[in-house]
């Protein structure tokens, strides 16, 4: 090998390996980064844990059946989620205070009755305690409460089919559920508005 003095060396040169170096360090950076596979098992827990002074305790609840606000998140692009998996904005998942991680919901929007399957894998959200959900940006896209960016829910833990557990762990949206019936909606809204306030 040819080595070259530092005189033979030309600018133009030098500012090519100067860039590929800094996008070499750029990529390893990324690399270094260890993701956990989607996958739905181990399913994790957690300890209990104390965010803004309020201490929440995550644990399996079947019965997991919620009225409140949803909102979305959608700007993280590439961070990692509670339980160790890469954030996807465009994925149908949401983040949860206590429920295991993942855990599969139908949410619903209790101002069209729109259902949809989702996924959780992250944590959150906190502040206001009346917010029981966190949408990635296409999971409110799939319910329809994208431009709202908050919207009056329910939030129930089901046991969907292995076929919609891989729809969602690939990215893509499970099946379409059928609307909540107008007479069921109507009880929902007036649960809501006793026990949440507004709508």
């Amino acid at each position: 090998m040819r080595f070259l003095s530092p005189d033979a060396v030309s600018p133009r040169w030098s500012l090519a390996v100067a860039s590929a170096l800094a996008l070499s360090a750029v990529l390893s950076g990324c690399a270094g980064r260890h993701y956990r596979p989607v996958s739905d098992t181990p399913v994790r827990i957690g300890p209990p844990y104390t965010v803004r002074g309020t201490t929440y305790v995550p644990a399996a609840d079947p019965t997991y059946d919620m009225l409140g606000y949803a909102t979305w998140y959608g700007n993280e692009s590439g961070s990692q989620v509670a339980n160790g998996e890469r954030f996807r904005p465009a994925w149908i998942t949401a983040a949860n205070k206590t429920l295991p991680l993942p855990s599969y919901v139908e949410v619903t929007a209790l101002d069209t009755g729109r259902r949809i399957l989702v996924r959780i894998n992250d944590r959150g959200p906190y502040g206001d305690p009346r917010r029981v959900i966190d949408l990635s940006r296409g999971a409110a896209e799939e319910l329809g409460i994208r431009a709202k960016g908050k919207a009056a829910v329910r939030v129930r833990v089901v046991e969907p089919s292995e076929k919609d557990r891989a729809a969602l762990r690939k990215g893509h949206p499970a099946r379409d559920l059928p609307p909540e019936s107008p007479r069921a909606l109507a009880n929902l809204r007036a649960q809501f508005v006793a026990g949440v306030g507004g709508m």
